[in-house]
């Protein structure tokens, strides 16, 4: 028998001052059985970033040929691509392809190896590509409950998250930006 995802409820106050972008989001987040929580985070984390009507959730892990998140135009076209994690650069080759606006949000402990074994693919690459630091992760994941009310305010290159459980910083290190 197949395990099930953890189903998470999230209504996010979000004020991002970069875009002067604010909403409150009402997301049902699936955690796949073989996601940690921190990547489920950096996921969620990720759409607030990039927050706008028309992106969406995909199956993530379930399916291997889609991104974390996407968002297509009006008319079907695919018009961003985010992947979380530390993907190859054949993977974001191919997404570059597709789209125009490819981002990727780094974060695990390996971030950095994987950055230094893999930055020459990925300069050639159209492709914006972000790092966060593995502690600040794990301190956004130990605030997380399974239905909750939190605020995200994004700042330059951070986001300040406040919740119930406490209050953490996460800033994003611009590995390549186009």
């Amino acid at each position: 028998m197949a395990l099930k995802p953890t189903i998470f409820k999230f209504s996010i106050s979000l004020s991002d001052l970069n875009r002067d972008h604010y909403e409150t989001l009402n997301l049902t987040v699936a955690q796949h059985p073989s996601e940690t929580i921190e990547r489920m985070m950096v996921r969620v984390l990720a759409y607030c970033i990039n927050a706008n009507e028309q992106l969406e959730f995909t199956k993530g892990v379930s399916a291997v040929d889609e991104p974390d998140l996407w968002q297509h135009t009006l008319d079907g076209q695919l018009s961003s691509w985010i992947d979380v994690g530390e993907p190859a650069a054949d993977r974001i080759k191919k997404a570059t392809r597709l789209t125009q606006d490819v981002k990727v949000y780094s974060f695990n402990s390996k971030s950095p190896v994987w950055w230094k074994q893999s930055s020459a693919e990925f300069n050639k690459l159209n492709a914006s590509l972000f790092q966060l630091p593995w502690e600040a992760v794990q301190s956004l994941a130990a605030l997380i409950q399974r239905t909750m009310s939190f605020s995200v305010t994004i700042t330059d290159n951070s986001a300040y998250v406040a919740t119930e459980l406490g209050e953490c910083e996460i800033t994003w290190i611009p590995l390549q930006q186009v």
